[in-house]
C-alpha cells in the first residue's frame, strides 16, 4: 500500500495559497486520489471551494461550543466535499485573544487521536497561514507532520522574500526531522520575466519551480461560485494547469534541505533580472527637494 504523503503549503499572505491548494486537491481527487485538507488559518477559508460554503465551522469553534475538544467526534469536525475530499478547519481564537497557532496544534492532535489519518488516504494537505513559521503555525514542520513543503510564490519581491524566510524555517527543523522542501509553485502575477526569476530563486534555494500557474480570470469566476476550476469548467485550459501541477506533485521525488540566501543575494537576483534598479549610494537618504537642488546646481 502506498505511504500517506503529508504536504504543507506555505507562502506570503494573499499570494493565492488557499486557491492553489484547493484547485490542486480537486485535480488530485479527480484522478482518483484520496485526499484530506486541513486548513491551518483562523480565517477558515481553506475548504470553501471544495464544500461550496462560506466557511466551514472550525475545530476551535466547535470545541468552544461543546465545552472542550474532548467532547467532539470526528464527524463533527470533518465534512466531505467535491471528489470525496475530506475537509477540516482548525480555526483559532477571536482576534487579539490568545495564539492562533494553538488551534493548529489542537486540531492536528485531535485528528490523530480520532483516527482521521486512515490508511485509505493518499495525501493530506495543510494550508498554512501566510509566511508565519513561528509557534503553532510551524507545527506541520516542527512536529514532523508534513514531510513535503511546497511554497507558493510569484516574481514579486515580498513573495520571494517570504519564500526564502520559510526555507530558513524548514532548515531549522529539517536537521532533526524528515521535513523537506519539495518545490516552489509560481502563482503568476504577470510580472516581468516571472518564470525565469522564480526558477533562478528555486535554483539558489536548491530546489525547482515545480509548476508555473498562469494568471487567468476564470479562477476568479469559479471562486465567485465557490468552486474549483476542475469542477466549475473541467474543459478550461486553467483546469489543465492544476491537473499538471497535481501530476507533478504525485511524481515528485525531489525533496531537499533548502539553502536559503541572504537579503543582499535576493536583492542581487532582482537586480540581475532588472526588477530592482542598481543602488546608487549618492542618492540614499536624500529628499526629492535635495535631489532637485543638486540637479539645478549641476
Amino acid at each position: 500500500m502506498a505511504k500517506l504523503r503529508q504536504c504543507a503549503i506555505y507562502g506570503k499572505g494573499g499570494i493565492g495559497k488557499s486557491t492553489t491548494t484547493q484547485n490542486l486537491v480537486a485535480a488530485l481527487a479527480e484522478s482518483g486520489k484520496k485526499v484530506m485538507i486541513v486548513g491551518c488559518d483562523p480565517k477558515a477559508d481553506s475548504t470553501r471551494l471544495i464544500l461550496h460554503s462560506k466557511a466551514q465551522t472550525s475545530v476551535m469553534q466547535l470545541a468552544a461550543e461543546a465545552g472542550s475538544v474532548e467532547d467532539l467526534e470526528l464527524e463533527d469536525v470533518m465534512n466531505v466535499g467535491f471528489g470525496g475530499i475530506k475537509c477540516v478547519e482548525s480555526g483559532g481564537p477571536e482576534p487579539g485573544v490568545g495564539c492562533a497557532g494553538r488551534g493548529v496544534i489542537t486540531a492536528i492532535n485531535f485528528l490523530e487521536e480520532e483516527g482521521a489519518y486512515d490508511e485509505d488516504l493518499d495525501f493530506v494537505f495543510y494550508d498554512v497561514l501566510g509566511d508565519v513559521v513561528c509557534g503553532g503555525f510551524a507545527m506541520p514542520i516542527r512536529e514532523n507532520k508534513a514531510q513535503e513543503i511546497y511554497i507558493v510564490c510569484s516574481g514579486e519581491m515580498m513573495a520571494m522574500y517570504a519564500a526564502n524566510n520559510i526555507c530558513k524555517g524548514i532548515v531549522k527543523y529539517a536537521n532533526s526531522g524528515s521535513v523537506r522542501l519539495a518545490g516552489l509553485i509560481c502563482n503568476s502575477r504577470n510580472t516581468d520575466r516571472e518564470d525565469e526569476l522564480v526558477m533562478a530563486l528555486a535554483a539558489r534555494l536548491g530546489t525547482t519551480m515545480i509548476h508555473f500557474v498562469p494568471r487567468d480570470n476564470a479562477v476568479q469566476h469559479a471562486e465567485i461560485r465557490r468552486m474549483t476550476m476542475v469542477e466549475y469548467d473541467p474543459k478550461h485550459k486553467q483546469a489543465d494547469e492544476y491537473r499538471q501541477l497535481a501530476s507533478k506533485i504525485v511524481n515528485n521525488k525531489n525533496f531537499v534541505i533548502p539553502t536559503p540566501i541572504e537579503m543582499e543575494q535576493l536583492e542581487d537576483l532582482l537586480m540581475e533580472f532588472g526588477i530592482m534598479e542598481a543602488e546608487d549610494e549618492s542618492i540614499v537618504g536624500k529628499t526629492a527637494a535635495e535631489l532637485a537642488a543638486e540637479a539645478v546646481a549641476a
